[in-house]
C-alpha cells in the first residue's frame, strides 16, 4: 500500500523559508515519480514541482522556478521541498503525490493522480 505522510508546514513571514518532507512507504521509491501539490483556497490543486529519483527528471511551475527546490533522498525514501522568499500568495495546503515512474504528468490535472498524502497546511503572513 502506498503510503505518503507530509510535514514541515507552519506559518511563516514574507521572505522566509520552510522546507516540507513527505515520507514514502509501501513501495519501491525508485519506481516512482514524484510531486507536490498545493491547493489555495477557493483554487485548483496545482502541481508545483516533481521529480523522478530513478531517473533523474524535474519539473517546476513558473511562480515557484528559482525560489523552490524538489529533491529526494533514496537512504531514506523521502522527497523534500525546500521553499524560499516565501510569498503571501504561496498560502495553501501543500500534498505529496506519488504514481509510477511515466504516469505522473505533473502539466495535467491533479485529478489523474492516485496517491496522495494528508496534506500540510503552509500559511505566508505580509
Amino acid at each position: 500500500e502506498v503510503q505518503l505522510v507530509e510535514s514541515g508546514g507552519g506559518l511563516v513571514q514574507t521572505g522566509g523559508s520552510l522546507r516540507l518532507s513527505c515520507a514514502a512507504s509501501g513501495f519501491t521509491f525508485l519506481d516512482y515519480s514524484f510531486g507536490w501539490f498545493r491547493q489555495a483556497p477557493g483554487k485548483e490543486r496545482v502541481a508545483i514541482a516533481c521529480i523522478s529519483p530513478g531517473d533523474d527528471k524535474f519539473y517546476y511551475e513558473d511562480s515557484v522556478k528559482d525560489r523552490f527546490t524538489i529533491s529526494s533522498d533514496t537512504a531514506r525514501n523521502t522527497v523534500y521541498l525546500q521553499m524560499n522568499s516565501l510569498k503571501p500568495e504561496d498560502t495553501a495546503d501543500y500534498y505529496c503525490a506519488a504514481e509510477v515512474i511515466g504516469r505522473l504528468d505533473c502539466t495535467a490535472n491533479w485529478r489523474a493522480v492516485e496517491n496522495w498524502g494528508q496534506g500540510t497546511l503552509v500559511t505566508v503572513s505580509s
